[in-house]
């Protein structure tokens, strides 16, 4: 049975949103083609239908859940968010949270274009929290960004240990409750 263009369109897209929360859940290596296909209700054959290799899936679905979370952040006020972020829901469910602090560390070790869907994610990040141009000269924009990247870093590292930890372990909410309360006390001074 031929499948039309709007609903071939229409699968591509449910199994790179599939592969988006299946790769932050266990990880690029975690999650093989088969399983993939299967869970988004196809066959494995008709993988290649859709996409030339898993890399290519890997960033679409990486670009995806970049775009999720700039939809699910664009309007929030950031002590809500830092507040969501480093929370103990967000840690334990990765298949729906941060694309950064589910699959940085499997990113590093892939082809260069899906380093660069990250890159490019965490620009449009950066870019996301950007107070409105407040900077006077590039030294001030500088600085802004600086502050902004390690806010970043701190947030992703953060959640990234207290996932490290045993589920039932006191530094893992450890972990989330001390950071919580530094980038708090950032936004507030």
């Amino acid at each position: 049975m031929k499948v039309s263009k709007a609903q071939a369109q229409a699968n591509r897209a449910h199994i790179v949103e599939t592969a988006s929360t299946l790769f932050r859940e266990r990880g690029y290596d975690g999650v093989s083609v088969a399983d993939l296909m299967a869970a988004a209700g196809f066959t494995h054959g008709g993988f290649y239908k859709h996409f030339r290799s898993k890399a290519d899936l890997m960033s679409e679905a990486a670009a995806c859940g970049f775009a999720q979370m700039e939809a699910s952040t664009a309007q929030a006020e950031r002590a809500a968010l830092i507040e969501g972020y480093l929370s103990r829901e967000h840690r334990d469910a990765p298949g729906e949270g941060c694309t950064l602090a589910a699959l940085s560390a499997d990113a590093a070790r892939q082809p260069e274009e899906i380093k660069a869907v990250f890159a490019q994610g965490m620009e449009r990040i950066l870019a996301g929290v950007a107070p409105a141009s407040v900077e006077v000269d590039e030294a001030s924009r500088q600085t802004a960004r600086a502050e902004r990247i390690n806010a970043l870093a701190h947030l992703v590292g953060a959640l990234m240990l207290s996932r490290a930890c045993p589920d039932d372990s006191a530094l893992a909410d450890e972990i989330l409750e001390s950071c919580r309360a530094t980038a708090l006390a950032r936004l507030q001074g």
